[in-house]
């Protein structure tokens, strides 16, 4: 026998099932689910970014119909202090916790307006409008229903979005695309009406504005408060310099041909580029930046290919997976929400800082991130084989440490305090729900340990060293011991996954008493990896031995311990009592309780008032319950909360909501390449012939 056929029964023997046979063809995968649309949706951009930038566009390809934003992770604002008010007149709400005082970040009855500015500062802003001033032949500025067959393609294996429409009765072809690195966006435009003179741009920068989730940002009607200066660099290209308050940035444009660029009135803040008459081609670029600029953008042409080029290394890189060989005729949709859901992912969510709810499409919560969401809009990169996607903002962890350690010693408590809803530096923002919720502490421990196992090495632990000690030392102090019961109990106050209990009489959540326990387990092991003396960890241990259990109630568990009528008042919000044991690998939980448990929260939950990532998360309890039936009809279950548009974004929460399109990819990715104990291939979905799954590249889930 030669080498090469011992190779071939050696593979045919010992390779997973699901993942054999060729290679999955990645690029058909891909390209079965381009987008295509006919008309601007209203709410729903097409989008081109690089992960932290990104531009949304209507049906022209530019925002001519609808202010659609364009987003970064550097551009944010904040309005100036009231007059008379300092930062410092804020004071913590002191609250009793066992007899400790302790101080929480909560509104300031005393100071209301410095705990409102806290509360919108730092937000982020929309950076300009870019538009096309489209005319018809009697001079009128066209609208949308002057187009005449409109198609708008968003190529996802290489980042292009390609637009055509008709106007007087001639096409025109737009193709919009962003490139791979740099805040610059390449547009090219070819129609004959570019020699009539019916086809310019104009770009229109507004204010910031004070609503909480706006989908189109910013007060394009108001001047004062911020300033638009032109500079004539060469012939072919200008710089804009913005001041908006403190915040200042660039915008530099670049142009193919003659054009002429002029300003609306020294009033606005609105800008034309009208295209000479001699071409019936006209490109330009537009790149954004935090800072002047000095070198000449690429051409849009160059960038296409650039994007391409990158676009493709993205889609061969990490895990893929081909669901087309199913009869379950749910496979096209479900396929179609991975494939769309990796697109809005890359584009939205791979940056300088942790990503808001709604990506770089809009504003939700002022343009915040939220820590305890990191988890839902991260940990599929790792499961995906793509740990540099979330590498890039995970360096918060360590940026936000010395500010995590200081709030911890504000409440007595030793280790690191991580904030829940912060901007671009490290402030909470002061609310009851943030100032007492804590299942996001453990979620660095979680992901240093994910990172571990994929790469053991001396560097993942001196990079993540300082941040489990903190994490796991806060931890341990922050649960208290109960000398009657001979336990360490957790809370009050808190504010549990589900924010729907009083902080001040919730104890022993089962979420987070769950992940405490993780966390402790997990740190302990790190401790040994770190050659950590038995004296340094010593309260991690007892407090892990003595912790509470997980509350049971008539044989299932429960929320909190000793919730009062908890199957009639309590079965809304996040199910959170289905992650301890899916999204988490059940330290502390009974398998055979927490079957019965998910059991009852399948009839009993009304699924029309949850969020769109409970699903993929009841989906992942149901996959380690042996029920890959029930886990597929999960993340297929029809509610408001959870559907997936044309162009993938989903519904959950603020719209769009990311973190329903991150669960969905963990999810997915768990039931594919397996968790801590599973047996078979795919052991998420069914084995009864209803689907066929070929997968490959996907990491373990713990």
């Amino acid at each position: 026998m030669t080498m090469k056929q011992y190779l071939i029964l050696f593979f045919s023997l010992w390779m997973p099932l699901f993942a054999m046979g060729e290679p999955i063809d990645r690029e058909t995968v891909v390209k079965r689910h381009k987008v295509f649309t006919t008309a601007t949706l209203p709410k729903s951009p097409a989008q081109v970014g690089n992960g932290k930038f990104a531009f949304g566009m209507d049906i022209t390809g530019l925002q001519t119909f609808l202010p659609f934003n364009t987003l970064s992770d550097w551009g944010w604002h904040s309005y100036p202090l009231p007059e008379g008010v300092k930062v410092e007149d804020y004071q913590p709400v002191v609250v009793e916790s066992h007899g400790k005082k302790i101080p929480y970040w909560d509104r300031d009855p005393a100071h209301p307006e410095i705990t409102n500015w806290l509360m919108q500062n730092p937000h982020r802003i929309n950076l300009g409008r870019i538009a096309f001033r489209l005319m018809r032949d009697d001079g009128k500025e066209a609208t949308e229903l002057d187009l005449k067959s409109a198609r708008q393609e968003v190529d996802l294996w290489t980042g292009i979005v390609y637009s055509r429409f008709e106007l007087n009765g001639q096409e025109v072809k737009v193709r919009t695309v962003c490139h791979p690195e740099q805040d610059v966006i390449g547009v090219t435009v070819e129609s004959e009406l570019l020699r009539r003179g019916n086809i310019g741009v104009y770009l229109d920068f507004p204010y910031a504005d004070k609503r909480q989730f706006p989908h189109f940002m910013g007060r394009y009607d108001t001047v004062a408060g911020h300033t638009s200066v032109s500079e004539q660099l060469t012939p072919r290209a200008v710089r804009i310099d913005r001041k908006m308050d403190s915040t200042s940035y660039c915008v530099r444009l670049d142009w193919t041909g003659d054009a002429v660029f002029t300003r609306e009135s020294p009033e606005t803040h609105r800008f034309f580029l009208q295209p000479g008459k001699e071409e019936n081609t006209f490109s330009f670029t537009c790149a954004f930046s935090s800072r002047r600029e000095n070198r000449q953008p690429a051409s849009a042409g160059e960038i296409e290919q650039l994007s391409a080029k990158s676009w493709e290394r993205y889609w061969r890189s990490g895990a893929a997976v081909d669901f087309s060989g199913s009869k379950d005729p749910r496979w096209i949709e479900l396929e179609r929400r991975v494939v769309l859901s990796q697109y809005l992912m890359r584009v939205n969510e791979c940056g300088l800082f942790p990503p808001q709810e709604s990506g770089l499409v809009n504003n939700g919560w002022y343009g915040r991130f939220h820590f305890e969401m990191i988890w839902w809009h991260g940990v599929h990169y790792g499961l995906w084989g793509r740990m540099d996607c979330f590498n890039k903002y995970l360096n918060v962890y360590q940026d936000f440490l010395p500010g995590a350690i200081q709030r911890a010693k504000e409440e007595g408590r030793k280790g690191a305090r991580w904030p829940k809803c912060t901007g671009n530096f490290n402030r909470e923002w002061p609310c009851s729900a943030h100032a007492y919720l804590i299942w996001h502490e453990p979620h660095p421990i979680y992901i240093a340990e994910m990172e571990y196992r994929q790469n053991p090495t001396q560097a993942v632990l001196d990079k993540w060293r300082d941040i489990v000690v903190n994490t796991a030392d806060y931890m341990a102090d922050y649960l208290f011991y109960d000398k009657q019961r001979k336990q360490y109990v957790l809370g009050p106050p808190v504010v549990i996954v589900s924010e729907n209990t009083d902080p001040r009489q919730t104890i022993n959540p089962i979420f987070e008493l769950g992940y405490f326990r993780y966390g402790l387990r997990t740190a302990l092991a790190w401790a040994d990896r770190l050659g950590l003396p038995e004296k340094r960890v010593k309260q991690w241990k007892e407090v892990l031995e003595k912790m509470a259990p997980l509350p049971v109630e008539d044989d299932v568990y429960v929320t909190y311990e000793g919730i009062p009528d908890m199957w009639t008042k309590y079965t809304f919000e996040h199910p959170a009592l289905t992650g301890v044991f899916g999204m988490l690998p059940g330290d502390g939980v009974d398998k055979e309780t927490f079957k019965r448990t998910l059991s009852k929260v399948c009839k009993e939950w009304q699924f029309k008032r949850i969020w769109g990532w409970d699903f993929p998360m009841m989906a992942m309890a149901a996959a380690r319950t042996g029920q890959p039936e029930l886990a597929v009809d999960m993340l297929m279950h029809w509610a408001p909360g959870f559907q997936f548009d044309e162009h993938g974004l989903a519904t959950g929460g603020p719209y769009p909501y990311f973190p329903s399109n991150g669960a969905l990819l963990t999810a997915v990715a768990m039931m594919c390449g397996g968790w801590d104990g599973s047996e078979g291939e795919a052991p998420g979905f069914p084995k009864d012939g209803s689907w066929t799954v070929r997968y490959e590249g996907f990491q373990p889930m713990q």
